[in-house]
């Protein structure tokens, strides 16, 4: 059992709305944090405007730990719209997403980022529906995009089931991928109403090398979003996430992800405090 401590604390470049590499590293160090997962949109779609991000992080001692792939086409109004949109699941978007990914895995490359998180989509339940068969292809080509430079690919919890997910981990196996984790965000699990979490961590634990930081509540309207909300006042309970976590010694990131809210350095503040203290008690 490793124990678990604060110095693995992080947090989403893009929860923080930061204007540039400066406005970054002042929000970043306004939390007291030392790492930060990079959104890597930024460098593929303003050229330029994020010149020296790592540089200027690393003055102030913030280290990039992983990096962010995103894809083209989602629309995330409802539950069913990002259905039809998400990931690589579209076949219109599939080749632009997949020039995407090269572009991405390249500027990971460059920055010595060695894990990217990527959503697939929703993974059909049964391995015997068709999209099942192509969406591996594509996610299996997606994993020797970045495995050529590198990069590990981390898969984001929350459209589907833990046991659907480890049916597609398998499946990823069987075919060859070596490069293929999981990046655990409990939260996603409640919005989406899809699992539960805690019990959906025990399952893949052994597969996870990063973690999300984020609460939420769950949609009482069947279809609708679940309620995003501050760390440590939704449905997550922080300390069997984290007792299960120390028990599979882990030892990756707890990357905080705040999309919500108008104040996100104050709530994810607000959060850091109270995964700290579940840190220390459970770490004691």
């Amino acid at each position: 059992m490793k124990k678990q401590s604060i110095e693995q604390i992080g947090v989403c470049s893009w929860s923080l709305q930061a204007t540039g590499p400066r406005n970054l590293a002042e929000k970043v160090n306004a939390l007291g944090l030392k790492k930060v997962q990079m959104g890597l949109t930024p460098h593929r779609d303003d050229p330029g405007a994020w010149d020296g991000v790592q540089e200027i992080l690393a003055e102030s001692g913030i280290q990039i730990v992983s990096g962010m792939y995103s894809t083209v086409g989602e629309d995330y109004t409802t539950p069913e719209t990002i259905r039809r949109t998400g990931g690589v699941v579209p076949d219109e978007h599939w080749e632009e997403n997949l020039e995407l990914a090269k572009v991405t895995a390249s500027i990971a490359e460059k920055m010595g980022i060695t894990y990217v998180n990527a959503h697939a989509g929703f993974l059909p339940h049964d391995p015997k529906d068709p999209d099942f068969e192509k969406l591996s292809r594509r996610v299996l080509t997606l994993a020797e995009v970045f495995g050529g430079k590198g990069v590990s690919l981390l898969m984001e919890t929350g459209q589907e089931t833990a046991q659907t997910l480890l049916a597609f981990l398998g499946e990823m196996k069987k075919l060859g991928a070596k490069n293929i984790w999981v990046n655990f965000d409990p939260a996603n699990m409640i919005l989406y109403d899809m699992d539960n979490p805690i019990e959906a961590l025990r399952l893949l634990a052994p597969h996870v090398r990063q973690v999300h930081v984020k609460d939420a509540k769950r949609t009482k309207v069947k279809g609708q979003w679940g309620e995003e909300v501050i760390v440590g006042m939704g449905e997550v309970d922080w300390e069997a996430f984290v007792r299960i976590l120390a028990e599979a010694d882990f030892d990756g990131g707890y990357i905080f992800e705040r999309e919500a809210g108008d104040n996100r350095v104050g709530d994810i503040k607000q959060g850091i405090m109270a995964l700290s203290a579940v840190i220390r008690k459970t770490s004691a």
